[in-house]
């Protein structure tokens, strides 16, 4: 029972990288109907630059921050070049090529300026376990869930309650409407793709203590996020969070009890049942088109 919890709790915190990853993909469908293909590659930026900074004698609280300001004028970037003119041309595959060209080239600029080896990034917390509930969990683990929630927490707070995020949202509900209404939804469009990739850099800056740091960390991370954005459902919030904590519970428990080769199937598996009978995912609203 003491290794299932362990496994659980380490599930946990994996599930909610994914969560805060595929939040990014929800923020850029929501007010474009485009998706970040990139989104692991800004993690992946994001857990790099934090090394840097941390090994010039940044304090890791100070670092988070400034990875989170590099995070947003990157997703701009992105949008600026890959995604604006795509749209303009109302190309429906343009967007998808763009965000994994620019991802590739992210990805090599990386492995020239850092190297092609994994590094270690130090842990800003004691990496001994602590005791919950009778099983071991990582103090890293534990700032890893609290800090994830507090993001989109964060990013749900701004949507809600400020004006610019009710632009957001007015965007999403009707971009027509919005632009009506005298929104900006070009800059409404960028700023969303900015806030995806400052997401993937933060959640980057988290997990590397947990991990190898390196120019193919992304990779497999975003995948896995955009698998589990499409299980929750690229509408809900929650249901993201949900299909996060599903897949990374079912990874952990799967590659101890079975065998480390088989942890992605469970995930995979899921996702192709969820493709099959509920496309919109398992709280997704299915999209009503007027014609």
């Amino acid at each position: 029972m003491e290794i299932l919890l362990q496994l659980i709790y380490s599930g946990i915190a994996l599930g909610m990288i994914y969560a805060v990853i595929a939040f990014g993909y929800q923020l850029t469908f929501q007010t474009s109907d485009t998706l970040n293909f990139g989104q692991g590659d800004a993690l992946m930026l994001g857990a790099m630059v934090g090394l840097t900074l941390v090994n010039m004698g940044v304090n890791y609280w100070l670092m988070l921050p400034l990875v989170i300001v590099f995070g947003l004028l990157q997703g701009a970037v992105v949008e600026r070049i890959g995604v604006r003119p795509a749209i303009k041309i109302k190309s429906e595959f343009g967007w998808i090529m763009s965000t994994i060209a620019l991802g590739i080239i992210f990805k090599n600029v990386a492995e020239n300026v850092w190297g092609r080896d994994d590094l270690k990034f130090p842990s800003p917390l004691p990496e001994s376990p602590i005791q919950v509930f009778g099983a071991n969990v990582l103090p890293m683990e534990i700032l890893v869930v609290v800090g994830a929630v507090l993001m989109m927490l964060a990013v749900e707070f701004f949507n809600r309650k400020t004006i610019y995020g009710k632009a957001v949202v007015a965007t999403f509900n009707d971009r027509d409407a919005a632009k009506l209404m005298g929104i900006n939804t070009g800059l409404v469009i960028t700023f969303s793709y900015a806030l995806s990739s400052a997401t993937a850099g933060f959640a980057g800056a988290l997990i590397a203590p947990l991990t190898l740091t390196g120019a193919t960390m992304g990779a497999v991370l975003g995948l896995k996020a955009f698998a589990v954005a499409i299980i929750g459902g690229l509408t809900s919030g929650l249901g993201i969070i949900v299909g996060g904590i599903i897949l990374g519970v079912a990874e952990t428990t799967t590659g101890f009890y079975i065998s480390t080769g088989y942890k992605d199937v469970p995930g995979l598996v899921l996702l192709l049942l969820v493709l099959a009978f509920k496309p919109s995912g398992l709280f997704g609203k299915t999209a009503i088109k007027k014609v």
